[in-house]
């Protein structure tokens, strides 16, 4: 898929972003790689962290459709990365979250099928499943239109899919720097002692997208089969000695995470380490009608009723693999 193409990256300088990056230089199949980010600041101290003869830096905004197509013509490749992420931002800031997160997959979706380019995937959330704040909501909005985009796309090579995860482990806004930073503190907060999530590395989210590019037809919802763990149990793993406060859930928080709802389950897939939310012009296609297997009635992947769990051991081996343990 990657050999000799040239990829665009949007939110190239978050977590996420920077990780693919230094994996698809790694590899060096590509012909280029463009970074697209809004950040000048981000982009200038990345440079000098990551530098390649393929690689290049463009500023803009995903909401700038003008700029999104100049930015992308010859591209063969979108990784649709860029967002407003935190969820208390996105309550207070409803407007520019939704025109970040929807208008700005709209813009994707319009400039990849002006400019013929033959694949778009998408970064979503667990919280576009069943969405109980904003953000969740406009990420679910992007999904529609992403999968949406198969259709607008007529008869032009152009096929467009997404990814959900969970939380990515060390990611910036993420429960582990949270942690350490409280630390300091002498206590860790924690919402709920039920509360629990799915959890994977950054390194396993690039490895799962350009799993994702390789098998996608265009028109489905990629979700990986990850571990689930008890968010009181993460605060133990990292800080065993330290008291941990309740301080309960916060508006737009949800006890257990879920990634596909039971009324996904009819058009849900299982294979060996993912599974596959088809849209419903997919459901009849040559292609899924031989590959995975159709899951139960009322099916449904939560946190909670994950059959994958960490240990505390399994869970500090994870972190101490990522570099994350203290």
């Amino acid at each position: 898929m990657l050999k000799n193409k040239t990829v665009f990256v949007t939110g190239g300088t978050g977590s996420f972003g920077k990780s693919f990056v230094k994996e698809l230089i790694a590899q060096d199949e590509i012909k280029k790689l463009i970074v697209f980010s809004r950040d000048e600041l981000k982009q200038f101290e990345m440079q000098s962290e990551i530098t390649s003869p393929k690689l290049r830096y463009f500023l803009g905004d995903v909401r700038d459709f003008q700029r999104l197509k100049q930015a992308t013509e010859g591209v063969d490749i979108i990784v649709h990365a860029a967002a407003i992420k935190q969820i208390e931002a996105a309550e207070y800031n409803p407007m520019e979250a939704i025109k970040t997160n929807i208008l700005g997959a709209e813009n994707i979706v319009n400039v990849a099928i002006q400019n013929k380019i033959s694949r778009v995937i998408a970064l979503s959330t667990d919280k576009a499943a069943n969405p109980a704040n904003l953000y969740g909501a406009t990420k679910l909005c992007s999904d529609k239109l992403m999968i949406a985009g198969n259709v607008l796309a007529g008869t032009n090579d152009v096929r467009f899919s997404v990814v959900r995860y969970g939380n990515v482990l060390g990611s910036r806004g993420s429960v582990i720097p949270f942690f350490k930073e409280h630390a300091i503190k002498g206590f860790l907060p924690i919402t709920d002692e039920k509360m629990t999530r799915f959890w994977l590395t950054i390194k396993d989210s690039v490895s799962f997208v350009l799993a994702s590019l390789k098998h996608m037809q265009g028109g489905e919802i990629f979700v990986p089969k990850i571990h689930s763990f008890k968010v009181v149990d993460v605060a133990k793993v990292l800080f065993p000695n330290l008291p941990i406060k309740i301080i309960g859930i916060r508006p737009g928080e949800k006890l257990h995470e879920v990634m596909i709802t039971e009324d996904d389950s009819g058009y849900t897939l299982e294979f060996d380490n993912y599974y596959v939310i088809l849209a419903p012009f997919l459901m009849n296609s040559k292609y899924y009608k031989s590959a995975g297997k159709k899951v139960k009635e009322k099916f449904y992947f939560s946190s909670e009723n994950n059959s994958r769990w960490h240990t505390s051991e399994s869970f500090k081996e994870v972190l101490e693999n990522a570099g994350l343990l203290n």
